[in-house]
């Protein structure tokens, strides 16, 4: 691939992201993965009065949340972009989260069947509690983890397996969110979905540690992931864009895939065997909170891919759905369809570019 064979793609214009948000509402998404669940606990210190039992004062909640987190987030957006089926394939352990974490999914219309249940393993969990007192300060304590600290048991995998085979035939997309080290993602489950990838279906795969291991399916790596997989060890740090294209290009070459490299608020860098993109993101006004970020871009640019958009068209839209979830401070938040369309007039009037 020549330096010819670059481009920079500042963006769809307004007819083709109505075109892309039409045909996201008639597509089948599935998400593989790990999925987790977020507690936020919200304690009123004011309230607490000292144990009778014990030398400390409890934190009294006043406020409890709940949302889906990792992949859960992932299938969330993918949700809230309204295609026509959204499913979700994963294991949960037979305790309260996993029940509130498949009620959330439920509650935003996603299809659960896929979810195994299973009484060897916690349902993963990242509970935050958070103190506030006389002041409209808030404090957050250490967090409360559930997780997982053995491989998925043979019998649970094999389920997931079964699940993974019965769904891949409805639908138009697979995405793999791969990124606990204990997570449902076995290497059995890899060569499943690289097989799916190589038979056609489109899949995009997601993972912090292990998307080199990944051959003939489109990745999706951020820029520290990317030049990892590629130059292992010594991924360089702070890396010219130069270097960025470069390890995007590379990973295309070795992996026989399509990459999406993504690079926080600077936008992605698209490549495939003809060419490669840059495609830029626009300025987000703070305050922002780019937790979840990732997920949503996952999101997007699979169910845009799915809907028949070319690669580079799919990174734009997906950068305008993640600009729309970093304004949404103190949650990992969704980006529906009318915000993604007030988010391309709000870059067209500022910028004046698409």
């Amino acid at each position: 691939m020549s330096s010819a064979d670059f481009t920079t793609f500042n963006g769809i214009d307004g007819k083709r992201l109505e075109e892309i948000l039409e045909g996201i509402s008639k597509i089948k998404v599935a998400l593989i993965g790990d999925i987790c669940l977020d507690v936020y606990w919200r304690a009123d210190m004011t309230k607490s009065e000292l144990s009778r039992e014990t030398p400390h004062f409890p934190l009294p909640v006043v406020e409890e949340r709940m949302s889906p987190g990792g992949g859960g987030n992932a299938v969330a957006n993918i949700a809230a972009l309204k295609p026509a089926k959204t499913h979700v394939l994963s294991v949960a352990g037979n305790d309260w989260r996993g029940k509130a974490l498949i009620q959330e999914f439920i509650n935003r219309g996603i299809d659960t069947r896929g979810i195994i249940i299973s009484d060897k393993i916690v349902t993963n969990a990242y509970c935050k509690p958070m103190r506030k007192g006389i002041s409209d300060l808030e404090y957050e304590d250490p967090r409360i983890d559930f997780a997982n600290y053995d491989v998925l048991p043979p019998e649970e995998e094999e389920r997931l397996l079964a699940s993974l085979e019965e769904v891949a035939g409805k639908i138009d997309v697979l995405c793999v969110s791969d990124q606990l080290a204990y997570g449902c993602i076995t290497q059995r489950i890899r060569e499943k979905i690289i097989e799916l990838g190589r038979q056609g279906l489109t899949v995009v795969a997601d993972s912090r540690d292990r998307i080199a291991m990944y051959t003939d399916v489109i990745l999706k790596p951020n820029e520290v992931e990317g030049c990892r997989a590629v130059y292992g060890g010594n991924a360089p740090k702070g890396a010219a864009f130069e270097e960025l294209l470069a390890a995007a290009r590379l990973l295309s070459q070795r992996n026989n895939s399509r990459v999406c490299m993504t690079l926080g608020p600077k936008g992605c860098i698209y490549v495939d065997k003809k060419k490669a993109a840059y495609v830029p993101s626009y300025a987000v006004q703070a305050p922002i909170d780019t937790c979840g970020a990732g997920d949503t871009f996952l999101a997007a640019f699979s169910c845009a891919l799915a809907a028949g958009a070319e690669g580079f068209e799919a990174a734009s839209f997906a950068n305008m759905a993640a600009d729309v979830t970093i304004k949404k401070v103190g949650m990992t938040g969704t980006a529906a369809p009318e915000e993604i369309r007030a988010r391309y007039c709000e870059i067209r009037n500022n910028n004046g570019l698409i």
